[in-house]
């Protein structure tokens, strides 16, 4: 019976050695405490605990990627939409990650999911499309703000995908093309605009010389001359007309 009872107490001891050893990775941090009261943050390497006595829990440094879930929101504008987010964030201080919240990484997806809806629900479609990197970037710091006191500091917020109804698909699709509708109207319109203008600015150049309208339709002659057609439709001005006989009218004079 000695030997069993003196076999125990060796291994209760050998024991109580090993669990005094603790390693700590270079990304790792053990926060401890004596009797249930914090003592201090320990790591990376070796930690020594007195057993019983000093417990510690381990703490992980690396960035953590948190996949939120779908949300369903309405947007300003009354549409409904289902929205998924990646939300990238560390622990910065162990001490407020384990004494200030129960589970920094539950506390956090939980916010994040709140967060994402309320911040998005608060904009129209458009902008929720359009500007996604501000969209982002306020989420940020909304939750930066509100984690700051458990020691998690957000790196970064990125909305996924933006589910639409099929229904609010064909809709954008008919507004889009009445827009590119809108625009090529606009631009044919512009083009007509100047067009005009260069023809005023060109018929005030040959108001001051008549006979550069003879020079050009002249010119118009000869460039369909080389067309091969059989018939060739072409309008004389009534001005140039006058004109034609006022010349000849003078050279008949000249001749009598």
């Amino acid at each position: 019976m000695m030997i069993y009872s003196v076999a125990s107490i060796v291994i209760v001891v050998v024991a109580l050695l090993i669990s005094m050893f603790k390693v700590l990775r270079e990304y790792e941090r053990g926060v401890v405490f004596f009797l249930g009261r914090f003592y201090q943050v320990k790591g990376p390497g070796l930690v020594i605990l007195i057993p019983v006595i000093q417990q510690m829990v381990r703490v992980d440094l690396r960035t953590i990627v948190l996949d939120v879930p779908t949300q369903d929101l309405i947007t300003r504008d009354n549409v409904s939409v289902k929205v998924n987010a990646v939300v990238y964030f560390r622990v910065v201080d162990p001490k407020m990650a384990i004494n200030n919240v129960e589970s920094y990484f539950e506390a956090t997806s939980q916010l994040s999911q709140t967060t994402l809806r309320s911040v998005l629900g608060q904009h129209e479609l458009d902008e929720l499309l359009a500007e996604r990197d501000r969209l982002n970037k306020d989420i940020q710091v909304i939750l930066d703000k509100q984690t700051d006191n458990w020691g998690i500091k957000i790196a970064t917020v990125e909305v996924k995908h933006v589910d639409l109804d099929e229904s609010m698909v064909r809709a954008l699709a008919k507004q889009a093309e009445a827009e590119r509708v809108r625009r090529a109207k606009v631009i044919h319109a512009t083009g007509e605009l100047e067009a005009s203008e260069k023809l005023k600015q060109a018929a005030l150049v040959l108001n001051q010389a008549p006979n550069a309208v003879q020079l050009r339709y002249m010119q118009t002659l000869t460039e369909i001359t080389n067309e091969k057609t059989s018939t060739i439709v072409f309008p004389i001005p009534m001005d140039l007309l006058a004109a034609l006989s006022g010349q000849g009218k003078a050279d008949n004079k000249e001749n009598e």
